[in-house]
């Protein structure tokens, strides 16, 4: 079990353990859409991040995982419930002290950078501090530029960096006016592998040596394990956590949180028949899932017994008369519209 090497409990002689909160969540919600619509993001969660701890959000696709986000950045109103950064009531504020909030106590890091194309690596870096009409703070500035190896790279602008490069110079950017509170938004996403490593590890190590708050968003695994601390999220609600975590254990939980849902039995409707805007399949075309894939529903005598056999050489066609290759010899099984429907698009 990976632990963090500088502890965000602060120990003092003959007192009990105090946590500091660098922002929280208090029953948060937020709906898109009204009506029949309305689509429920965040779902009454309560959420709290300790200073001082890098914190993982997890969560398929759609889960509230970056809305969560948004919402604890102030990049984004609830729809009710409240947002705290410190003891801030961030609902309270209005647009320019929201505005200092941001550029003042929160840092970010986006999957796509977001650097401005015509300015070079260090204006970029100072960029926060520069719209606010203060200066860098030179022995930080060398100490993180030398921690992320950027140092011949600073007179470069972004259409002349990697995409590993152009990240970490977000990353100094994030860090540069000391921020309470560092947002990253799937900071690998567009990363290989070896970059990837070195974003983590920096986000990392700022954690331990720089005492910094990370609050990160991201479907990886392997991404998670770097943090303390791993949230996992399901249509809007948190489901479960866990710290310390591995890649393995990780994944484990993950497996056992999301399972893969089991297809439907031959012939049976899917989703549920008590749901009326469940999705379905068409009967006829249950074979395409009651196989483990597509292949093996095709060669599966079972599924494609009332289907034609081909001899070896003969083009397969559809009912309108089309050619179209099949595999091993047998015919698809599509229906009327899926074959028509594509036809119609290009000949129309």
């Amino acid at each position: 079990m990976w632990t963090c090497a500088k502890p965000y409990l602060a120990h003092l002689a003959g007192s009990v353990a105090h946590v500091s909160i660098a922002a929280r969540a208090v029953k948060l919600c937020k709906t898109y859409g009204s009506g029949t619509a309305t689509v429920v993001a965040l779902d009454h969660v309560d959420f709290e991040v300790q200073a001082g701890e890098f914190t993982a959000i997890m969560g398929p696709s759609g889960s509230g995982k970056s809305t969560l986000m948004h919402l604890l950045a102030a990049l984004d109103s609830p729809t009710s419930g409240q947002v705290f950064i410190g003891d801030q009531d961030v609902g309270t504020l209005k647009d320019t002290p929201l505005t200092e909030l941001r550029r003042d106590r929160i840092g970010f890091v986006f999957q796509s950078f977001n650097l401005v194309p015509t300015l070079t690596a260090r204006e970029n870096i100072v960029l926060p501090l520069s719209i606010a009409g203060g200066k860098p703070d030179r022995v930080w500035f060398d100490q993180i530029v030398d921690l992320l190896g950027l140092r011949d790279r600073l007179t470069h602008k972004p259409s002349e960096l990697s995409g590993g490069q152009q990240q970490r110079v977000a990353c100094a950017r994030a860090l540069m006016n000391r921020p309470e509170i560092v947002f990253a938004d799937e900071p690998t996403g567009n990363l290989d592998s070896g970059s990837a490593a070195e974003v983590l590890s920096f986000l990392r190590r700022s954690v331990d040596d720089f005492h910094q708050t990370i609050v990160m968003v991201t479907h990886d695994a392997l991404a998670a394990s770097y943090a303390d601390r791993a949230v996992f999220l399901h249509d809007g609600r948190i489901i479960d956590e866990c710290r310390g975590a591995s890649q393995e254990e990780i994944l484990q939980l993950m497996s056992r949180l999301y399972p893969r849902q089991a297809p439907p039995e031959h012939g049976k409707p899917l989703g549920d028949e008590t749901n009326p805007f469940a999705p379905r399949t068409d009967p006829g075309n249950a074979r395409h899932f009651a196989a483990t894939s597509p292949a093996r529903a095709m060669l599966d005598d079972r599924d494609t017994a009332e289907q034609p056999r081909l001899a070896v050489g003969e083009p397969a066609v559809f009912r309108d008369g089309a050619p179209q290759p099949a595999p091993n010899g047998i015919a698809p099984p599509e229906t009327e519209a899926e074959i028509s429907a594509p036809r119609r698009a290009i000949t129309e």
